[in-house]
């Protein structure tokens, strides 16, 4: 009878444990760069294991996202491809401090592994499209404009371009060999066996610095504060290397 009793107790209390884990979880929603895609859903999911908490994510260009913001967008969490428009929201009053989450890199890349994807096929020419993000929208897209002009190129290939609205179209117009080539997040290639890419040097463009903000709608929110802490921890810094990006020194970090 004590034995019974023992366990109907302990199975009462695990179920209270759940009730309360469930009761105090909660949602937070978040606009993310659409470079940021794939290393997202993995630390997405990792942090719903973690704390029991849901995500709901939005992805789309940076700019766009901005845009939506100002229009008053339920996001809670804004996950940026640069560093200007988290400054503009929190000058704005419309969100706290920023942070670097991840440094982006470039990458040239083609869907077909004959090709050659290099500085000097740029240069040769010897291709009817090439595909970026829309710079006025697109940190990534203003990034390979760079890149052009830097090579001395950008007049030449001008009549050539296609812009996507975000990198995830961007990748698709080379993915389905409408533009033989194309400008795209080394994240979007670096754990794919597919086509060939180049990862272009750090002194063709100016470092792309992604930043994160907790935005006004989600100051009260439990939930979108743990998830910029859990951006923050070492586990999911580890799944941002993973994907391509780079990690900058943080205060306090040896």
């Amino acid at each position: 009878m004590k034995y019974r009793t023992a366990r109907k107790l302990i199975a009462i209390g695990l179920t209270g444990l759940l009730f309360s884990t469930t009761l105090h979880a909660g949602e937070v929603k978040i606009a993310v760069a659409a470079n940021f895609t794939a290393a997202m859903k993995e630390i997405a999911r990792q942090f719903e294991k973690s704390s029991g908490h849901k995500t709901s994510v939005s992805y789309g260009s940076t700019g766009k996202l901005y845009t939506q913001i100002l229009h008053n967008a339920p996001f809670e969490v804004f996950l940026a491809a640069d560093q200007k428009r988290p400054k503009l929201l929190t000058e704005k009053e419309l969100a706290g401090k920023p942070f670097t989450y991840a440094v982006g890199k470039l990458a040239l890349w083609s869907s077909d592994k004959e090709r050659e994807v290099s500085e000097a096929a740029l240069k040769r020419d010897d291709f009817h499209r090439i595909a970026l993000a829309n710079p006025k929208t697109a940190p990534y897209g203003a990034a390979a404009l760079t890149v052009m002009q830097r090579l001395g190129v950008e007049e030449k290939l001008q009549p050539k371009q296609v812009r996507g609205d975000n990198l995830a179209q961007t990748y698709q117009f080379v993915a389905t060999g409408n533009a033989q080539l194309g400008f795209v997040a080394y994240a979007q290639v670096v754990l794919k066996d597919f086509g060939n890419s180049w990862e272009i040097p750090q002194s063709l463009y100016d470092p792309i610095r992604q930043d994160a903000v907790l935005l006004e709608k989600g100051k009260e929110n439990a939930a979108a504060t743990a998830f910029l802490d859990y951006l923050r921890s070492e586990e999911a810094s580890k799944i941002i290397e993973k994907y391509g990006y780079a990690i900058e020194a943080r205060p306090g970090s040896s």
